[in-house]
């Protein structure tokens, strides 16, 4: 008989059936009128009724498969009995049946921290800016991004009544990512991608200091790194302390699977073992191609200003 699939496609494959959960609890969340929106830190720091049920699904889903693997959420939430309709114990076939690539062929699940953002660019959500909306789920061994699923709930939603709402892409080092058409920015043009509600003079200077030729803002880390693999941006680049472990580990998986680069400001790795700090201090910048240019234009007073 053939041998059952390795741990990490497991995960994987689960991974990709609960984000598409997820994206069916954000989608009746919205059209049922009540977001319940609560400011965390502040008014651009805002959890959702949706964001709440959406981790309790992930997280519960996953941890009743995997119990020894760490989840970490982005939402501090009571650990009550999760409703059994927020379950998802699906699988999808096709991760199943790939290969797992032989250096991840051994892990244990006590080896596994899953980071997660039940829903990335809550902001945007609210404002009914539902493009930029994505679920992160993220795979780390070693220390490393190592695979991810970034579920867009809302991908295809201006297409008209009878389009088809949502797509899943996942990817796992040493395989690739799918679910998208993988497409480069156009040649020689510098197209940063940054944050649209999390603004500030650092990240504006250094960003200029990179001479543009166009900058988008949108929301959500998940939504930069699909703006990079989908060639409508060039860079990603944020000179702030914002974004968290569970914003970059899914996007940095797929990114790395399909040869782009994601490093602090500093260009350091991020590291996602279970103990390390959540925060991602020293900002972000990422491309699929041509990391060292950008890297190497910028200013040394950002550099001074974000401490690792």
């Amino acid at each position: 008989s053939m041998a059952s699939p390795a741990l990490l496609m497991r995960v994987v494959a689960s991974a990709y059936s609960v984000a598409e959960k997820a994206a069916t609890i954000v989608r009746n969340v919205m059209s049922a009128g009540d977001l319940g929106i609560v400011e965390k830190t502040g008014a651009n720091d805002l959890q959702t009724k949706a964001d709440r049920l959406v981790q309790m699904s992930i997280c519960a889903s996953l941890a009743r498969k995997f119990p020894k693997v760490t989840i970490i959420g982005e939402e501090e939430l009571p650990t009550d009995e999760v409703a059994e309709e927020l379950i998802e114990d699906g699988n999808c076939e096709e991760i199943l049946n790939k290969t797992c690539p032989a250096q991840y062929a051994g892990i244990k699940e006590e080896e596994l921290v899953i980071w997660v953002d039940p829903l990335d660019g809550t902001k945007e959500y609210t404002e009914g800016l539902l493009d930029h909306v994505t679920v992160l789920i993220g795979i780390a061994y070693g220390g490393k991004a190592i695979a991810g699923v970034i579920n867009q709930p809302y991908y295809n939603y201006e297409a008209g009544a009878s389009a088809v709402l949502g797509r899943t892409i996942w990817g796992v080092l040493g395989m690739g990512a799918f679910g998208f058409q993988l497409t480069e920015a156009p040649a020689g043009k510098h197209i940063i991608v940054t944050t649209r509600s999390h603004s500030s003079a650092l990240v504006n200077d250094c960003i200029s200091a990179l001479n543009p030729d166009n900058v988008i803002r949108v929301g959500g880390a998940g939504n930069k790194i699909i703006q990079l693999i989908e060639g409508k941006a060039s860079a990603y680049v944020f000179a702030s302390p914002g974004c968290k472990k569970w914003d970059t580990c899914a996007p940095e998986a797929i990114l790395h699977a399909v040869g782009g680069k994601i490093t602090d400001i500093h260009g350091n790795s991020f590291q996602y073992n279970k103990e390390v700090k959540h925060m991602n201090s020293a900002g972000v910048l990422a491309t699929l191609r041509n990391y060292d240019y950008y890297a190497s234009r910028i200013p040394n007073t950002v550099k001074q200003s974000l401490v690792p």
